[in-house]
């Protein structure tokens, strides 16, 4: 399996895994965008890595009872020369 379809199927994996840690509290990634006034396609966009917005990040984060760096270490990691 190259690397990128591993990329993406562990990029999907997390997310089925966040909607699932979602409904087993209560909420979904619809009820994210509701609250927030944003479409569910881009919320969704968001869980899935394929577009940042911190902001949304942090909603999801925040539903489940932990930070968006804990969710997803991997979009908050600094690089070499990069601020964290």
């Amino acid at each position: 399996m190259s690397r990128e379809r591993y990329h993406m199927t562990r990029a999907r994996r997390q997310h089925e895994q966040i909607k699932m840690r979602l409904r087993l509290h209560g909420s979904s990634l619809a009820e994210v965008a509701r609250e927030m006034s944003v479409t569910r396609t881009t919320v969704t966009a968001v869980c899935q890595g394929r577009c940042r917005s911190q902001r949304i990040e942090a909603a999801i984060a925040a539903k489940l009872g932990v930070t968006a760096e804990q969710l997803w270490p991997e979009r908050y990691r600094a690089t070499p020369g990069e601020l964290p």
